[in-house]
């Protein structure tokens, strides 16, 4: 288990108070608050630099915040780093692993680091092998891996004492489609079994599927919050898309939709688009009209806002893959991580 159903703290399981962190001229955080309650995935996202990796870093006890407070499974990140750090497991952007020992060997010395017992720690190494698709690469020495079985043996190792906390960063990054979809579906299981996690990422259908709350950030400062169908209804832009059989049907499509549009409809060639508001029941009600109409329709779909839209509604811009000031201030300490457990 991940742990007892009645925890040793009190309140949320991460919790973060004004978090300033500069570096030079630059600011990375700029005041942050973060809650996230026991059993949950909060997302944090945002554009390159924005701050994400210097929240982990903090969170993590990788790096101390120049102000404002932060506690993780009821330890504070500062006054008490060690006892986080026993109650924490995580991966960072880049696979923190031992190219010149095996896989296996890999998993069992974060075994041992986390004081599990030679034999618990082998056998905690092997099942997280088989359930990676590693297995068969146990023994070989790391530096023969691809990039992307590196990555998750990395996660594997972030899952080895399966703490209560759970901090990953951009834990899919480089993975194919079928990997990315095993990790989201081991990221699941867990929460299901009580831990709790903070989850970057780059993908936005990802914290679309994982999250149960998402903070957006930008410049070091939280610009949004709350469930992706919440961000999404802040940004509105839902539309009726009808695709035609010929360019006969448009004018009839135009006068049918035009009832339902809060601003001009777009005309195509063989389409016609229109913003509404209702979602679902407007859609039905002018999916019926059509037909009564007798438009004869070669696709018809009602489009929703994405978190992508969201981020260009509330940044300016979409999200950037990489996090250039993250990268130059933190981590090369993610990657020592498991050397202060």
């Amino acid at each position: 288990m991940i742990h007892t159903t009645e925890s040793p703290w009190e309140g949320d399981v991460i919790e973060a108070r004004g978090l300033m962190k500069r570096y030079g001229d630059v600011v990375a955080l700029d005041g942050l608050d973060l809650t996230v309650p026991e059993g949950t995935i909060l997302g944090l996202l945002g554009p390159n630099g924005a701050g994400k990796t210097t929240a982990v870093s903090i969170l993590t006890t990788l790096i101390e915040p120049d102000a404002g407070t932060a506690r993780v499974a009821g330890a504070d990140v500062v006054a008490s780093p060690r006892e986080v750090r026993k109650r924490i497991g995580l991966s960072g952007q880049y696979a923190a692993v031992d190219e010149h020992l095996t896989g296996f060997e890999n998993l069992d010395m974060i075994g041992r680091l986390y004081h599990l017992g030679s034999r618990a720690a082998k056998k905690r190494a092997r099942e997280l092998l088989d359930r990676f698709d590693l297995a068969d690469a146990a023994d070989r020495p790391v530096k023969t891996y691809s990039g992307g079985m590196r990555r998750r043996l990395d996660l594997a190792g972030a899952l080895v004492a399966e703490a209560p906390v759970l901090f990953l960063d951009e834990p899919t990054t480089g993975l194919d489609p079928r990997s990315r979809a095993q990790l989201w579906a081991v990221i699941g299981d867990l929460v299901g079994r009580g831990a709790t996690v903070l989850l970057t990422t780059q993908y936005m259908e990802e914290a679309d599927q994982l999250a149960d709350d998402i903070v957006v950030i930008d410049h070091g400062r939280v610009i949004a919050h709350g469930t992706a169908d919440e961000l999404k209804a802040k940004v509105g832009g839902e539309r009726i898309e009808v695709a035609l059989q010929t360019s006969a049907g448009v004018d009839e499509a135009h006068r049918v939709l035009a009832r339902f549009a809060l601003d001009a409809p777009r005309i195509g060639e063989r389409s016609v688009t229109v913003a509404i508001s209702g979602g679902a029941r407007t859609f039905t009600r002018a999916l019926r009209m059509l037909e009564t109409a007798g438009v004869e329709m070669h696709d018809v779909g009602l489009r929703r806002p994405t978190l992508d839209d969201v981020f260009l509604s509330l940044t300016g811009h979409g999200v950037d893959r990489g996090e250039k000031l993250d990268q130059a201030s933190g981590n090369g300490e993610l990657v020592s991580m498991k050397e202060v457990r």
